[in-house]
């Protein structure tokens, strides 16, 4: 029996790809990777950041992809992906603990969670959550993290709602207007896309840094 088109294209996605997420499951994509990238643990790996500025740009319809993606709905579906995940991964490190992150055999994993941690002691409650949410990994394994360490649900919920929708809708929002104003700007993509990664990694090498500095310096 043949597989239909449309369900080959989603059997054989990339899910490290941007592009082929979007092409594979539209919109409503969008949501379930921002969800399973802020919320569960295995989605440590996928391409949030690239995801949501890709989402954007292909929402101005200037694609020689033949992606259309409506704005307003992805705005909408990228924001309770990103908050619900994020309250999701907080919930279950309430209820797990630690237990999780400390059974996980992914070394990046691990070194996130040390980050997220460093985060936490360095820059108090608000600070940390809102520069987690834009450090890959980081982001994911923030938020259990914060539960396990009792951090309080008001504060967490505040501060993760103020920064996801900075994150997700501020992506979405370049995207589209960098689409908006340069003509096939899709030529461009896959730079663009390692731009946004390598900014996205900035605020971590910055502390990794800082860290050795200060190390350093009490010797």
């Amino acid at each position: 029996m043949a597989t239909p088109p449309h369900l080959a294209s989603q059997l054989a996605v990339n899910v490290l790809d941007a592009h082929s997420l979007l092409a594979a499951f539209g919109v409503l994509g969008v949501g379930v990777v921002l969800f399973a990238e802020t919320g569960l643990l295995i989605g440590f790996f996928l391409p949030g950041d690239s995801l949501l500025f890709t989402a954007g740009l292909l929402c101005t319809g200037t694609s020689a992809g033949g992606v259309h993606l409506s704005l307003g709905p992805l705005l909408v579906t990228a924001a309770v992906g990103a908050l619900a995940g994020s309250q999701c991964g907080f919930l279950i490190g309430r209820k797990a603990g630690g237990a999780l992150l400390a059974r996980s055999r992914s070394a990046k994993l691990r070194e996130g969670a040390q980050r997220a941690e460093e985060l936490l002691e360095r820059y108090g409650y608000a600070k940390a959550i809102v520069l987690a949410r834009f450090i890959p990994v980081v982001r994911t394994v923030l938020n259990p993290l914060a539960g396990a360490l009792e951090v309080p649900a008001r504060t967490f919920t505040f501060w993760q709602v103020a920064s996801g929708l900075v994150w997700s809708l501020g992506l979405i929002l370049a995207g589209y207007a960098l689409g908006s104003s340069i003509p096939n700007v899709d030529k461009y993509l896959l730079p663009l896309i390692a731009l946004i990664v390598v900014l996205s990694l900035l605020p971590l090498a910055a502390e990794v840094l800082r860290s050795r500095r200060a190390a350093r310096e009490t010797r």
